[in-house]
């Protein structure tokens, strides 16, 4: 973390100085907004948490609730999700108070009595080494509260409005706020009055029922639900050995139960299989009880029992898999002609089962993705077409997603005797770990992802992939950090130069490079306005071959050191060293003769280029940046 550049810091360094619309914020939601969010779930407040960094963009986030999420529905954090709450600066705290998933266990009926369960396996949950970053149980509601204190401490000072519920929009594409939102309050002394907003963009973040969906003429659409599961979160007394351990267990008679121990020690998950919904009913099973819901527990646990003490959650759900076809405004008729003005994020445009763990943590890369493209456009920094690549990269990320939940759902719902081999479940759970890890995810080539012309250059770094950290040594003060880690939610490129074998500050093609990047109108630096820290907009980082001790500081290129703040400091936190005994450039397959990686905002991987190919580099940054360009911002 680094603080002080703009004065000293006497306080909590989290909290940003206000700044643009955060100084006086006006506590009542105006009647003008550069982005209206509908609705306070995962992807809804992980945008907004995005676009409070944002100080000139007028952000509001909405939600039917009067007050913040006591208890969230959603609870499983996937490796990549942690990944992003580093970005947010959190991932730290939240892995201290959640549950950790490390091992699966998986019961079946035991081959000598069927009417007893057995343990049959166990799995590690990331044997592979996918990701640095944990598999984590913990409350939706508390995921929620560490985004609210992120924007809080923001230079917006960006709260959720709480009390307000859409009703309908309409969209002026020619008006200078196109779309005019009804809000309904639902809360205080004008409850049940109606208000408008005025907005340049909507996100829909409202759930399955999303009426911000409706609002543009979108539907889910896909299979029908025809099983239902109970949800309940307990407190039990129990002779179940593996109560604190994440299983899947099925019985004899085909019943099934996932269970999901929950932060805090004491607190456990059961999704309790209640089998097939006849076609004629018409919503019944949904009246279940949750004394059913455990009477059935305790007959698919035996011979172990479950003596419930109690119940702090509870509900009952169908599955169904449902995607839409679009995630904005656009008709497939208008793609191309306009614009969106209203988008749909999380659930309102994709449903699925909850025993993926996928819901929450799909959502909110929805909201990441969209956020900071919502940011570069009302910043100025990309023309209004970048918003189009949102529905054309997610849309993708969720059909797979219900792929994948269709697999795991039916096999979770299958009887013992219909598996072909008893461990197929243990399998599947094993040979798709990356999946729901969160990383599959691999956006193709467009104006944000380049042709992996060059992917032979850094094999470790797909190209439309996440970027996957490798610790590295930082020259400054020595200290081993993880590269990935150090990338903030600010909305800034990352821009690393991975060098060539030569010495700091000697003639070399990283030199060259640095002096193209200072001084060349073409560079994306020069598109930075004047009075603005380049690293708003791009974050540059040098990562030599040799270790720390070899790299002179003061013979690095200014551009890797860049001048920050009021009082222009020079920043050498980003220039790096290899790490002993865990060299990145063996680490990732990145070529000796050195490499250009381009990561967007979200983490992704958007280029992978030769050190000399600055021709190249420029044509890629030039439809994403103001086509005004200022004089070379430094020397090298």
């Amino acid at each position: 973390m680094q603080f002080h550049h703009h004065g000293y810091v006497s306080g909590d360094p989290r909290i940003q100085p206000a700044a643009g619309v955060g100084i006086n914020r006006p506590g009542g939601l105006p009647a003008e907004v550069d982005v209206l969010i509908v609705g306070s779930g995962p992807a809804g407040m992980l945008a907004a948490a995005q676009l409070s960094q944002f100080p000139d963009i007028t952000t509001r986030i909405v939600e039917r609730r009067d007050g913040r999420l006591a208890i969230g529905q959603a609870d499983g954090i996937q490796a990549r999700s942690v990944e992003t709450f580093q970005a947010f600066g959190f991932a730290e705290e939240i892995t201290a108070e959640a549950y950790r998933i490390t091992e699966m266990a998986f019961w079946r009926p035991d081959p000598a009595d069927s009417s007893r369960i057995i343990r049959s396996g166990r799995a590690l949950d990331d044997e592979s080494g996918i990701s640095e970053f944990p598999h984590l149980i913990v409350n939706q509601a508390r995921v929620l509260d560490y985004f609210a204190r992120y924007m809080a401490n923001s230079p917006t000072r960006m709260a959720p409005d709480y009390g307000f519920e859409f009703r309908s929009l309409e969209v002026d594409d020619d008006a200078e706020y196109p779309v005019t939102v009804t809000l309904q309050h639902t809360a205080g002394p004008d409850e049940g009055t109606e208000r408008t907003v005025r907005a340049k963009y909507v996100v829909g973040a409202d759930g399955a029922r999303s009426k911000v969906r409706q609002s543009i003429g979108c539907t889910l659409a896909g299979d029908k639900a025809n099983h239902a599961w109970g949800v309940m979160d307990v407190l039990a007394e129990t002779d179940f050995p593996d109560i604190r351990t994440k299983c899947a267990i099925q019985s004899a008679d085909g019943g099934s139960i996932l269970l999901i121990p929950r932060e805090g020690g004491h607190l456990f998950r059961m999704y309790v299989d209640l089998g097939v919904v006849p076609e004629d009913d018409n919503g019944a099973v949904r009246k279940t009880t949750v004394e059913e819901i455990i009477g059935k527990a305790n007959e698919i646990l035996q011979p172990y029992t479950l003596d419930v003490r109690h119940v702090a959650w509870h509900s009952v759900y169908e599955v169904g898999h449902r995607l839409t076809d679009r995630f904005d405004d656009v008709l497939p008729a208008d793609l191309g002609t306009r614009t969106p003005r209203v988008f749909i994020a999380g659930d309102a445009c994709h449903t699925h089962s909850a025993k993926a763990g996928q819901g929450m943590n799909v959502s909110m890369q929805d909201g990441f993705n969209l956020g900071w493209k919502l940011g570069h456009v009302l910043d100025g920094r990309s023309p209004e077409s970048l918003l189009s690549t949102y529905s054309a990269e997610r849309q993708v990320v969720a059909k797979n997603l219900i792929d994948f939940d269709k697999e795991w759902s039916t096999l979770m719902a299958k009887r013992p005797e219909e598996f072909e081999n008893p461990s197929d479940l243990e399998d599947f759970y094993v040979s798709t770990a990356e999946f729901p890890a969160g990383f599959m995810t691999q956006y193709t080539p467009s104006i944000l992802i380049a042709e992996p012309t060059h992917q032979d250059l850094a094999t470790g770094f797909p190209v439309g992939k996440r970027f996957r950290s490798v610790p590295v040594r930082r020259v400054c003060d020595a200290n081993t950090v993880h590269l990935g880690h150090l990338a903030q939610a600010d909305g800034a490129w990352r821009i690393y130069v991975f060098a060539d074998p030569a010495a700091a500050g000697t003639s070399s093609a990283v030199t060259d490079l640095a002096d193209w990047l200072a001084t060349a109108p073409e560079s994306p630096l020069a598109a930075v306005p004047e009075g603005v820290d380049r690293s708003a907009w791009f974050d540059v980082k040098v990562i030599y071959q040799q270790p720390h001790t070899g790299i002179e500081i003061g013979a690095v290129p200014a551009v890797f050191k860049p001048q920050t703040g009021p009082f222009q400091l020079t920043d050498l936190a980003k220039v790096f060293g290899t790490n002993p005994g865990e060299d990145i450039f063996d680490q990732r397959g990145i070529d000796r003769s050195g490499v250009v990686v381009v990561v967007r905002p979200d983490q992704y991987v958007a280029n992978v280029l030769p050190l000399t190919a600055t021709a190249e580099l420029a044509e890629f940054f030039a439809p994403l940046l103001p086509a005004r360009r200022i004089a070379a911002v430094e020397s090298p």
